[in-house]
């Protein structure tokens, strides 16, 4: 079997704290799997990474920010995991930034405390499985710059947009205003978002196509009005599919479809979603509003969405 020596960092890392394990071989197979359990042992472990590679967190609290950039394969993954006691708490900036680091998995752990809670730039496929992300100053989950096919899935996302500045939203995907930002085909499955998600819960911006909101549970509790947010999900971005979502307390309305840019906020589906939109006070109190229709930009809101509480299911004409 073939082995990797580990990078200087790492070693260094290792023998200054002597917490730092090796617990199988490299192979052409099968990488090394690395046992942290500091901050410092972290970040070492995350500049090291190679394909294949898992990085195994300790319970316990890991200060600071932290930072990869050495992507992965679709055939060797690397792989950031521990439990919901695994906690990443920054004081600012982003608890855990994966810039370019394509191909990641990032599991089980809690990230909390900064200004971003998982930020993905230029990566493709990550995947982000069964973590928890809360009490930050803007967003919870955001995939950027073209960071195509990732997920997050069966997570829980909660008490986001600290500054009051209505940024707070809980998966965010693509940027403002920036058509060249290609997030692509990005999926949004089985969640938990909310409460006190202050803004919306999942923000699809134009520019960006093919985006999956599936199985969530949303609480807009924490909507706060600020920068027009006052529904669980809005799509800004081309051939959304939302389906077999669950959504309670919203200000106004469940969801929205706008057209920021041209040709943008068009083809979306909704499909078998529950809305409740008791305590509603908005000025339309709808379960889908969609704020432009028309045969060139569609959207179809299917007969198998329901509705309790509020004015109606939608403002467009039902699909069966």
């Amino acid at each position: 079997m073939r082995t990797r020596t580990l990078l200087p960092a790492l070693l260094a890392t290792a023998l200054a704290t002597g917490g730092l394990a090796l617990t199988s071989a490299t192979t052409a197979d099968a990488a090394t799997v690395i046992d942290v359990s500091t901050a410092a042992q972290l970040k070492s472990a995350l500049t090291a990474a190679v394909p294949g590679d898992t990085i195994h967190l300790a319970d316990g609290t890991y200060t600071g920010n932290f930072k990869a950039t050495a992507p992965g394969t679709t055939s060797a993954r690397i792989t950031l995991t521990g439990s919901a006691k695994a906690v990443l708490t920054a004081g600012g900036g982003y608890g855990l930034h994966l810039n370019g680091a394509s191909y990641w998995t990032v599991q089980g752990i809690t990230v909390t405390g900064g200004q971003k809670g998982i930020m993905t730039d230029t990566a493709t496929g990550v995947v982000i499985d069964s973590v928890t992300v809360h009490d930050l100053d803007m967003e919870g989950v955001h995939f950027r710059k073209s960071s195509k096919n990732g997920v997050i899935k069966n997570s829980r996302i909660y008490d986001t947009g600290h500054d009051g500045r209505g940024m707070g939203e809980g998966v965010y995907v693509g940027t403002a205003g920036d058509l060249s930002d290609r997030s692509d085909q990005v999926q949004i499955l089985n969640n938990t978002i909310g409460p006190g998600v202050g803004g919306e819960n999942v923000d699809i911006k134009e520019g960006t196509t093919g985006a999956q909101i599936i199985g969530n549970t949303f609480d807009g509790s924490g909507l706060t009005g600020a920068n027009y947010d006052d529904s669980w999900v809005d799509v800004k971005g081309n051939d959304v599919l939302v389906e077999g979502n669950k959504g309670s307390r919203t200000t106004n309305n469940g969801y929205e479809t706008h057209t920021q840019q041209s040709g943008w906020g068009c083809g979306t589906v909704f499909r078998n979603n529950t809305s409740d939109l008791t305590g509603s006070t908005g000025d339309k109190q709808i379960a889908f509003n969609v704020t432009n229709y028309s045969a060139s930009c569609p959207t179809a809101v299917h007969s198998s969405n329901t509705v309790t509480g509020g004015k109606g299911l939608t403002n467009i004409t039902v699909t069966p």
